[in-house]
């Protein structure tokens, strides 16, 4: 090598090495951001905890949920930046009545639930013998057969399964676990502007919309997303329940 060939060498060999940290340092950051992109602009997984939507969904579910369908808002985002950084929703969208979402807590914006919307903003909802009431209307339910679940020790448990019609035809099961419980009787909710009526499918054992000083009213703002498809399952001993994985949640 000449020693008019030398700088020109050492040139290639540094401008190789610009060209790769260009390339490689932008994707090496969108490869650790890519998670965090996913999951705060299209899908978050959730699990469910508890058997207030039994049948639907059952405890030891886990669950994609959209968080591109109502829009974003600042319980989009880890940590939930502070309501003066995100007043408003951006790209907002209605949820339906009968899409199951889920939601901050109005009394506790640090904890997620997970309901069915059944009441619009301006509904006026009542529950009278365990028949839901919409704007003065019973909605058409009929009885299907009896929800079965197997306990630890392989005894069975029975509970008396109805199927509900909404009035937009969205059509899913309730289980009622008792006749004329507090919850089957309860006096007419007028849905404020804004907000929305959620109440769980287990209709005896949810804390939901009818429990005013517990869930009541879920303003727009407090939206996080829609469930979309079950990517795991499994029962309390652990045992995968395979029927469920990749299914639609409805």
């Amino acid at each position: 090598m000449t020693s008019a060939e030398a700088p020109a060498v050492r040139q290639r060999s540094v401008l190789g090495t610009l060209l790769l940290v260009i390339v490689l340092v932008p994707l090496t950051i969108a490869v650790l951001l890519s998670p965090l992109l996913i999951r705060t602009f299209l899908f978050q997984p959730f699990n469910i905890p508890a058997g207030s939507m039994k049948p639907t969904l059952l405890v030891g579910d886990y669950m994609f949920v959209s968080k591109y369908s109502y829009g974003y808002n600042r319980y989009s985002f880890p940590f939930s930046p502070p309501l003066a950084l995100i007043s408003r929703r951006v790209f907002a969208s209605e949820p339906e009545r009968g899409d199951i979402v889920v939601f901050r807590l109005p009394k506790d914006p640090s904890t997620d639930y997970v309901k069915r919307v059944i009441g619009m903003p301006g509904d006026r909802i009542q529950m009278t013998s365990g028949l839901l009431h919409i704007n003065g209307t019973p909605v058409k339910r009929e009885r299907i057969e009896d929800f079965v679940e197997t306990e630890e020790n392989g005894h069975q448990v029975r509970t008396k399964q109805w199927r509900e019609t909404l009035p937009n035809g969205v059509s899913h099961p309730t289980l009622d676990i008792i006749d004329n419980s507090f919850l089957d009787n309860t006096k007419e909710y007028r849905v404020p502007a804004g907000h929305y009526f959620m109440m769980g499918d287990n209709r005896d054992n949810s804390s939901d919309s009818r429990v005013e000083n517990a869930v009541g009213y879920v303003p727009a703002e407090n939206l996080i997303g829609r469930a979309q498809i079950m990517f795991w399952s499994v029962d309390e001993k652990g045992h995968i329940r395979s029927e469920r994985l990749a299914t639609k949640v409805r």
